[in-house]
């Protein structure tokens, strides 16, 4: 059992599993219900994940801005510069990512059951507003279903080809372009989505930083936010790859 009480390996043979029924809807077939370890609460935590990530993290809630004013106001910062706007982006949500990874990690391993999860949480939620004001400055449109499943894939890397293949999709140049090209309907983008939020729990149950590197208080937190800024700076990276500039902003 991995940190956060979730198995990593169930995890990830929860995303495969998934995955085949993203295969199946694409091929206009009726989406069954998939034999998952632990239904309730890694099915359950999944969605749960892929919703607040989605209805926050691209939306915006209260103070938490949309990714689409996120883009707005770097655009207008940057004059217009499309790739200024992307590095004001990055930057700012890199700082971000600091201040929380370095202030969830100062109570060591005594705050770490409570703080960590928090962190976690806020760490996607970071990436995923990262990964949708990128595309939007880019000329993506945040409001159709492929994009949001494609800033959702940006978040789990080099897997996110894995779990494409998995699911009968050709990654081919982008997400956002594979996506598009598989033309998968509404049902199997949302069964996608929730394979994504369990490779996303795999990846918290089988983090050893997070587990061990963040125990140690001071030391915790200064270490929480140099990983914190590293992988946000990498899924940075690979937003502004995933998603290349279009031809008309606000598409």
């Amino acid at each position: 059992m991995g940190l956060l009480g979730i198995d990593s390996d169930e995890a990830t043979k929860a995303a495969d599993a998934t995955a085949t029924q993203v295969r199946a809807a694409a091929n206009g077939g009726a989406l069954e219900r998939a034999k998952l370890p632990d239904e309730g609460g890694l099915t359950g935590a999944a969605t749960r994940l892929v919703e607040r990530l989605l209805d926050i993290g691209i939306d915006g809630r209260g103070p938490f801005d949309s990714a689409e004013k996120v883009a707005e106001t770097a655009l207008k910062h940057a004059r217009g510069d499309v790739e200024q706007a992307i590095r004001i982006i990055r930057r700012d949500h890199r700082q971000i990512g600091a201040v929380g990874g370095f202030v969830t990690g100062l109570g060591g391993f005594f705050t770490m059951p409570l703080s960590l999860p928090a962190n976690v949480l806020e760490f996607y939620l970071v990436g995923t507003r990262m990964t949708a004001a990128t595309a939007k400055v880019r000329g993506y449109d945040l409001s159709q279903p492929e994009i949001r499943s494609a800033v959702l894939l940006t978040l789990i890397g080099a897997d996110s080809d894995d779990l494409l293949k998995k699911a009968g999709v050709v990654a081919s140049g982008g997400k956002w372009s594979s996506l598009a090209a598989g033309r998968l309907p509404a049902p199997a983008l949302m069964v996608l989505n929730k394979a994504i939020g369990f490779r996303l729990l795999g990846r918290i149950g089988g983090s050893t930083f997070a587990r061990f590197g963040r125990a140690v208080p001071i030391l915790g937190g200064a270490l929480g936010a140099v990983i914190d800024v590293y992988m946000l700076g990498r899924i940075g990276a690979q937003a502004a790859k995933e998603f290349p500039p279009v031809a008309t902003y606000g598409r």
